[in-house]
């Protein structure tokens, strides 16, 4: 049988199991020209709560009733076109499902590199990791000898991001909701960490940043943006990536109150979505690679086990439960 995940309802406030359905149908077939995969691997990541919403901002939005939309690895288990044989591995927006049918195109997959671990191409070399590096380096523009402040620094995007800055000749500062992940960012070379659920925020950025913000990878929002919007260097970037404390909330989202001092500082303050970088993913993979493989770029990531598990994964990310990035393995 195919085991899924369907949207059962909007999700209001902190996304819920109950927003899940389960359900098992017979495996589909592979038709003229397609193959069927069998998913190994799924992501978990937090634009999945914006989905569930019905919005439509960069992807095509998901109804009531609809598989989950999840990135996956998976096996080609039956092939008939040409270029995929059976055995392949193929990473591709399989969801959340045991088995997915594809032409190539219909559900957008390609091949898995040779002798790379499926957890990483999940990872570093998947949507995290171009979106931690075309962030950082087309938004960001980290020049030898800034300041580079990065929020939700442990997760899977905002840890592959303050590593690149280090090796752009960057002092990074990471805030983190622990003292373990605080310790896994040292470990990574950051300048300087700040657990944000125990220590006093502003002090702590008015210690590590004394000349002010350069470069601020936001991956949260709300206080937080607040607070280094206020700390800003003259000529400033704020690369707007993610608001994960606003993603489960309830009610209208109160607006940053320091904004205007991005006028004062001739600051830019950029949002942008990975998807408009499709055509240099590869580009981007080959550097991570080399810095991978250069000992430069050190990832993490946080396997939970069990296709019966994706929901809770889901809900554990929201409540940091994950050091570096989510994978459930099937």
């Amino acid at each position: 049988m195919n085991r899924q995940f369907l949207i059962k309802s909007r999700p209001i406030g902190m996304v819920k199991e109950t927003d899940f359905e389960y359900r098992e149908i017979p495996v589909p077939q592979a038709g003229p020209g397609e193959v069927l995969v069998k998913t190994e691997h799924i992501s978990i990541d937090p634009s999945m709560r914006g989905q569930m919403e019905n919005r439509g901002d960069y992807v095509a939005p998901l109804a009531v009733g609809d598989v989950m939309r999840a990135n996956g690895v998976g096996r080609i288990v039956e092939s008939n076109h040409s270029e995929f044989k059976v055995g392949t591995l193929v990473l591709g927006a399989f969801g959340m499902q045991d088995y997915a049918v594809s032409d190539g195109q219909s559900v957008p997959m390609r091949v898995f590199p040779e002798g790379v671990d499926p957890l990483a191409a999940l990872s570093v070399y998947g949507g995290t990791g171009m979106t931690a590096y075309f962030g950082m380096l087309e938004v960001g523009e980290p020049k030898a000898g800034d300041t580079v402040v990065v929020s939700g620094a442990a997760g899977a995007t905002g840890s592959i991001a303050g590593q690149i800055a280090r090796i752009n000749d960057c002092r990074v500062i990471g805030l983190a909701g622990s003292d373990d992940k605080c310790e896994f960012l040292k470990e990574l070379g950051f300048a300087g960490v700040i657990n944000y659920k125990k220590d006093d925020i502003e002090s702590k950025l008015d210690q590590y940043c004394p000349e002010g913000i350069d470069v601020y990878f936001d991956n949260v929002g709300g206080q937080i943006l607040d607070f280094c919007l206020a700390r800003l260097a003259m000529n400033a970037r704020i690369v707007l990536c993610g608001g994960i404390s606003r993603y489960n909330a309830e009610g209208p989202v109160p607006g940053p109150v320091n904004y205007f001092n991005l006028i004062f500082r001739r600051a830019r303050m950029e949002g942008f979505i990975v998807i408009d970088y499709a055509s240099r993913f590869p580009e981007a993979t080959a550097k991570l690679k080399r810095w991978v493989d250069q000992g430069q770029i050190k990832y993490r990531v946080h396997e939970v086990m069990g296709f019966e598990s994706l929901p809770k994964a889901l809900i554990g990310m929201f409540h940091g439960e994950n050091t570096g990035k989510t994978v459930v393995t099937c």
